[in-house]
C-alpha cells in the first residue's frame, strides 16, 4: 500500500514476510516467525500452529530494540490472522515502552470494500489521501470493466483453496473476489474466516473450476501442492500465486479479480501482464 501511494522511500523498516516491490527486501527486519517452518508440508504447518494457538504461545517474534531505534512515526500492523502476522497485543505490548509513541494503525479487513477503506486510512496516516483516493478509484473503475465484461456470461462453479492439507475454503475477501470474476464459490465464506473441510465438501460442490491457493505460498509452491490432490472428475485444477493475489489484503486484489476473470471467461478477459501466475495441472 505504501509504494502504491508513493510513499516507498519512507518506509524504515519491514515484517520478514513483506517482499513487494522488491525493493523493500533490503530495508531491515523487524519480525520474524518463532518456529522454523520452512521445510514442513501443510499438515505439519498446520499441526504446529494448532499447538502454539492452543498453548497461546506467540508465533512471531518482534525485535523490540529495532523497532525503537528506527523511530517510525507510524506503524502498519494488522489484526486480523494470528497465523499470518504478529497480531495487534504483540506490537501493542511491543511499543508500550518507547519514549515516543508512534501512531499505529492495524488493518483488519474482511471485504474489499474494507480494503478500500485501509488504503485511505494508510493514505491519511502518512500524508498521502488524494493518493490514496485516486489508488481507489483508478481501482473501482478497473473492478466494473471486469463486470461489464461479463455481464452476460454465464456464472462458473468453483472451489478456491486457501490450504489443502487440510483443506480449508475460502474466506473474507476472496468470495467476493470469486462473484466479482464471474464465478460462484457455494463453499466459499464471504467476509468470514476459511474453515476446515474435506473431500467429500469439494466433491459434492460440483466444481468446474478448483483454484488452489494455499496461504502464504506462491506459484511454484501451489503447482507442487496440487499436483499432490486427489482428482475431481469434472474439474480444471489452477495453481495460482496466492501471496501476490490472494492471501494479502492490498492494491493487487483488484489483479487478482481480474486473473480469476480471464480463468472463468478466457475469451472475454484478457491478461495484459507478462508474467503468468497460475498453472493449469493435468
Amino acid at each position: 500500500m505504501v509504494h502504491a501511494l508513493g510513499a516507498g522511500s519512507e518506509l524504515v523498516g519491514r515484517s520478514h514476510e513483506c517482499d513487494y516491490p522488491t525493493s523493500v527486501t533490503r530495508l531491515p527486519v523487524v519480525s520474524r516467525p518463532a518456529l522454523d517452518l520452512d521445510a514442513a508440508s501443510p499438515e505439519e504447518i498446520d499441526l504446529a500452529v494448532a499447538q502454539r494457538m492452543d498453548t497461546g504461545d506467540t508465533l512471531y517474534t518482534i525485535d523490540e530494540v529495532l523497532l525503537r531505534d528506527l523511530h517510525p512515526d507510524v506503524i502498519l500492523t494488522q489484526n486480523l490472522c494470528r497465523v499470518c502476522a504478529p497480531s495487534g497485543d504483540e506490537l501493542t505490548r511491543a511499543v508500550r515502552k518507547f519514549s515516543l509513541q508512534p501512531e499505529v494503525l492495524f488493518l483488519t479487513p474482511r471485504t474489499i470494500g474494507e480494503i478500500e477503506n485501509n488504503i485511505l486510512e494508510v493514505g491519511r496516516a502518512i500524508g498521502r489521501l488524494e493518493e490514496a483516493e485516486a489508488l481507489v478509484r483508478s481501482n473501482q473503475e478497473r473492478l466494473a470493466r471486469v463486470r461489464a465484461a461479463i455481464k452476460n456470461a454465464p456464472r462458473r462453479r468453483v472451489v478456491f483453496l486457501e490450504w489443502t492439507d487440510p483443506l480449508f475454503c475460502g474466506g473474507h475477501w476472496v468470495p467476493e473476489m470469486i462473484s466479482l470474476a464471474g464465478g460462484e464459490d457455494p463453499l466459499g465464506r464471504a467476509g468470514e474466516d476459511s474453515v476446515r473441510m474435506d473431500w467429500d465438501d469439494v466433491v459434492n460442490a460440483k466444481p468446474e473450476i478448483i483454484i488452489v491457493s494455499p496461504c502464504g505460498y506462491r506459484l511454484d509452491r501451489s503447482v507442487e501442492l496440487a499436483r499432490q490432490m486427489r482428482e475431481v472428475v469434472g474439474a480444471e485444477v489452477y495453481a495460482v500465486d496466492a501471496n501476490a493475489y490472494f492471501a494479502r489484503p492490498g492494491p493487487r486484489v483488484v489483479e487478482g479479480v481480474e486473473l480469476l476473470a480471464h480463468l472463468f471467461h478466457p475469451d472475454l478477459v484478457t491478461w495484459p501482464h507478462a508474467e503468468q501466475p497460475w498453472e493449469r495441472i493435468s
